[in-house]
């Protein structure tokens, strides 16, 4: 007999391994985004963090978020997921607080993975965000990386379709449009960098395109997604099928 206990008191429903916390925004999700479910080949949970728009966390930066976030983190908690993602890369301002008030795992931004891809390459970081104007260094202590790691930072703020379509919300985005604006900022990148050994999309509306952008520049591309799924594997152990 197998016995499955509660794992959680008061927990409902079961098989949601990973939460994550999504910002109080409104644009288009498409699938390769974060905030699509039928990205995931596994089931996810999201959260709002209430109050935590675009402006309050990118451009204000705004610490009084910390609350919001650990309430939401605790929501997820509850209802049972394994570990805890984020949905945005700036969310790295709240990675030690959330930390530190959850008893699972969490992981916030993208960020996260930067002293791996250095391993494993020795070679520079590029780094392609939604606004490179407000990536701080206070983004990457609160993530850990440590300090002299080679980087070099491309931002999306100005390409008129991805600024519109997410960073101001107009209400609809032209996936194709989007798609260009990053190929083209990727390849700038690289020309004006050939040292750079891997590249890493910060933004969780950049994964959609990071097969485009590994075919024009040849390199690893970390994002979130490689991130999330990387985690799910350690947490949800499944037998090897093959033969001898």
């Amino acid at each position: 007999m197998l016995i499955n206990p509660v794992i959680r008191p008061g927990q409902a429903w079961y098989g949601e391994s990973i939460g994550i916390l999504i910002l109080d925004a409104s644009y288009p999700c498409i699938p390769g985004n974060i905030g699509n479910a039928s990205t995931f080949p596994f089931a996810v949970r999201y959260e709002k963090v209430q109050g935590a728009s675009i402006d309050r966390l990118l451009n204000q930066q705004d610490t009084d978020l910390v609350s919001p976030f650990i309430d939401a983190a605790l929501k997820l908690y509850n209802s049972g997921v394994r570990a805890i993602t984020g949905a945005c890369g700036f969310m790295a301002l709240f990675q030690q607080e959330v930390a530190a008030s959850i008893n699972i795992p969490v992981f916030l931004s993208s960020l996260l993975q930067i002293p791996f891809m250095y391993q494993i390459t020795g070679k520079k970081i590029g780094i392609i965000t939604a606004d490179a104007s407000c990536l701080k260094p206070k983004h990457f202590t609160s993530t850990g990386i440590p300090d002299g790691l080679p980087m070099v930072i491309a931002g999306m703020e100005n390409q008129p379709e991805f600024r519109d379509a997410i960073l101001k919300e107009k209400g609809s985005l032209d996936s194709l449009k989007i798609q260009n604006e990053i190929v083209e900022v990727a390849r700038e990148l690289v020309r004006n960098n050939p040292d750079i050994g891997t590249i890493l999309l910060e933004c969780s509306d950049l994964p959609p395109y990071a097969h485009v952008v590994q075919n024009e520049v040849g390199l690893p591309v970390f994002d979130f997604f490689t991130m999330i799924n990387y985690v799910h594997t350690t947490l949800v152990r499944v037998p090897f099928k093959g033969f001898m």
